[in-house]
């Protein structure tokens, strides 16, 4: 069966590209599937186009249209963590929003325990024993992203740190968390930081997206290496 890469921008999707076999492409809700062998891992990937409800209509997608039994989301984030640097990598143990009422997700559908989306286990071990094979560049950390439909203001930033203490924020990964939340398929977000409080803006997005989406990449190879026994 399947996994499911899902990344926000085409950027974000780029390196994976040239490394599917057997590729052949499905058009659905105005987005290009390509399916095919990543790394000999079943793999169907696509770009979804920023924001929350493009994210979630890829992933209820991928997972009832193309049955794929994980989703990886990798590709970049706003560093919120003081910690963090550009260039460094953040791997979900969980996820959450940060501009949605916390008594919509635990008082209604999907009646959850509490606002954050939990990270697949297994999944998370197998992308603990990915990145300790593959030296990736710039350090790796393991925590939890919030998302939200904004670049983040210094006034945002400082709300969302005191209520979430999350690593990182972007506008999709939540979404897909959701998604398989309630499909009981296994999520994972690897994210590489494209700017931080000290450089922050669209500008520094811009400037260092590709180079974020290549270490993202990196280390989801590795990951697809461990899930096809190829490692």
């Amino acid at each position: 069966m399947p996994v499911g890469i899902l990344c926000a921008g085409d950027e974000e999707l780029a390196p994976f590209l040239p490394l599917i076999e057997n590729c052949k492409t499905a058009e659905k809700a105005m987005l290009t599937f390509y399916e095919g062998q990543i790394r000999g891992a079943e793999a169907v990937a696509l770009f979804s186009g920023v924001c929350k409800v493009n994210a979630a209509i890829a992933a209820q997608l991928l997972i009832a249209a193309f049955g794929v039994t994980a989703i990886l989301n990798p590709g970049t984030a706003g560093g919120m963590d003081p910690a963090l640097k550009r260039f460094d990598t953040v791997i979900s143990t969980e996820s959450c929003y940060h501009d949605v009422a916390a008594d919509i997700l635990t008082e209604f559908h999907p009646w959850m325990p509490s606002v954050f989306f939990p990270a697949g286990r297994d999944l998370l071990r197998r992308a603990g024993a990915a990145v300790s094979r593959t030296n990736p560049a710039g350090r790796v950390f393991w925590g939890r992203m919030a998302t939200g439909e904004a670049f983040i203001t210094d006034r945002d930033r400082r709300r969302i740190n005191d209520e979430f203490s999350p690593l990182t924020v972007d506008m999709e990964t939540a979404a897909i968390a959701h998604v398989c939340y309630v499909n009981r398929v296994p999520f994972l977000s690897i994210r590489c930081v494209t700017d931080t409080a000290a450089h922050s803006g669209a500008g520094q997005f811009e400037e260092n997206c590709a180079r974020a989406s290549r270490i993202a990449a990196d280390i989801t190879l590795s990951l697809l290496d461990e899930l096809s026994g190829q490692q």
